[in-house]
């Protein structure tokens, strides 16, 4: 994280003054729900703040302060504790950072494998899935008008994967009779595949590219489904980009937060009930938004929220990755809390927990949807679940067998075809699937 004047010099001055005005008060430590999955139950503190704060002054810190930094999940809860004006999960990421500081052409393939792989899981799966009509309105659109649109929404990439819930979100915009510019995939990355293994400088480049391209349209506000993006761009990036470049001209903010902001017009096109006892999948890593998921569900007519009252980290289940075993004893103990609760539907929030989770419904009394399908229920728009049908059937063979239409009709490379959904659709799998019996 060496360098002047640019992204790579800019979070490394980040780096040294969160560590002058870190008091290693240790506040951040005690809510962050990572910590005794981790391993971490018992450490004291002060004594893991210290190890963290080394780090961001290019040190190794010490065994508990890596392993705290290393399990990081972005779940938010130490954004309010700090009182001292420091921001723990931008602190955490930045350790990371530093950790790998000496990765060099090790981080840049990493990142470059990263990236590659996204790009064919995102070409190939809404392929398998959509018409050319749909895929070409859920693909980026750039903006040509002379009048900004009301807004840019944001798909980010991996939302193409699931791409009835980019739909959705469309569906609901036009319903609210809101103009909007398409941006997303990988031509439009946040740069998070680059900077995750220590390629802070390609990061860098690409998320600076993507605000550039969002500032061009002059829209006033960026809405973003991804909550990867919303952190990579709207905390770390956008903030150094504005200290250097100047104000890029718009504001962030997530699609649930943004919907219930047009909540008073939603209930008036809320005309359909949905007589379901609804659950939800979610994390707390991006504030207001389970918050406003609640408040738009309970908005629909006859629809009955249910709180499972299960343990929140992470921001999405990908979050979790660090520590596969907490995340699967999460799933299952929230299934199990589902049935017991009797519900109808478990809904979650995000994509990547969708591609996860969704083919759980084969063995649980309930379905498995994104909160946008039950909001698409009550304004009477549908997209079907393509890929939750094809994941649950759990093998390669026959979900080729059922999209080999489509694999004609784009001409795709068939063991591409077989190796994507090997990987990215019945490989994505954290808890495996199995009955209750």
């Amino acid at each position: 994280m060496d360098g002047e004047g640019n992204f790579e010099g800019a979070l490394q001055s980040k780096a040294l003054s969160i560590a002058d005005a870190c008091t290693r008060c240790g506040k951040c430590f005690d809510v962050c729900p990572m910590a005794a999955p981790a391993g971490l139950e018992d450490a004291d503190p002060e004594h893991v703040l210290t190890g963290v704060v080394d780090i961001l002054r290019m040190g190794d810190g010490n065994a508990e302060g890596r392993r705290w930094a290393e399990v990081c999940s972005h779940s938010g809860f130490c954004l309010d504790a700090c009182d001292y004006g420091v921001d723990p999960r931008l602190m955490l990421l930045l350790a990371r950072l530093s950790l790998k500081r000496d990765a060099g052409e090790t981080a840049r393939e990493q990142g470059r494998t990263n990236f590659q792989d996204m790009v064919r899981a995102t070409k190939i799966l809404p392929r398998l899935q959509l018409t050319a009509e749909d895929l070409a309105h859920v693909s980026t659109q750039f903006w040509t008008e002379d009048i900004p649109p009301d807004l840019i929404f944001y798909t980010g990439c991996n939302v193409l994967r699931t791409p009835h819930i980019a739909l959705l979100c469309l569906d609901i915009l036009d319903a609210l009779e809101l103009s909007y510019a398409v941006y997303g995939g990988p031509s439009n990355c946040c740069g998070i595949l680059q900077l995750r293994p220590g390629d802070t400088a390609n990061g860098g480049r690409q998320a600076y590219a993507t605000i550039k391209r969002f500032a061009e349209t002059g829209a006033s506000e960026v809405v973003s489904w991804c909550p990867t993006c919303m952190v990579q761009m709207g905390e770390t990036a956008l903030p150094v980009y504005e200290e250097q470049e100047g104000a890029a001209g718009f504001d962030m903010s997530m699609m649930a937060v943004f919907l219930e902001r047009h909540l008073d017009r939603l209930r008036e096109m809320f005309v359909h009930p949905v007589k379901k006892r609804v659950a939800l999948h979610e994390h707390p890593g991006s504030p207001g938004v389970t918050d406003a998921v609640r408040a738009i569900l309970s908005a629909i007519p006859e629809l009955e929220f249910v709180d499972l009252e299960q343990p929140r980290a992470g921001y999405m289940c990908n979050s979790l990755s660090a520590l596969p075993e907490f995340r699967k004893d999460l799933h299952e103990k929230q299934l199990e809390a589902a049935t017991d609760a009797g519900i109808d539907t478990l809904a979650g929030v995000y994509h990547a927990c969708h591609r996860d989770i969704c083919s759980h419904e084969r063995n649980w009394p309930f379905e498995v949807v994104n909160f946008l399908e039950l909001i698409g229920e009550a304004i009477g728009v549908e997209r079907p679940d393509v890929f939750k049908r094809l994941k649950m059937l759990q093998n390669v063979d026959e979900i080729v067998d059922q999209v080999k239409q489509m694999i004609e009709y784009y001409d795709l490379d068939i063991n591409e075809v077989r190796d994507v959904i090997a990987k990215n659709m019945v490989g994505e799998q954290s808890l495996p699937l199995k009955s209750r019996e």
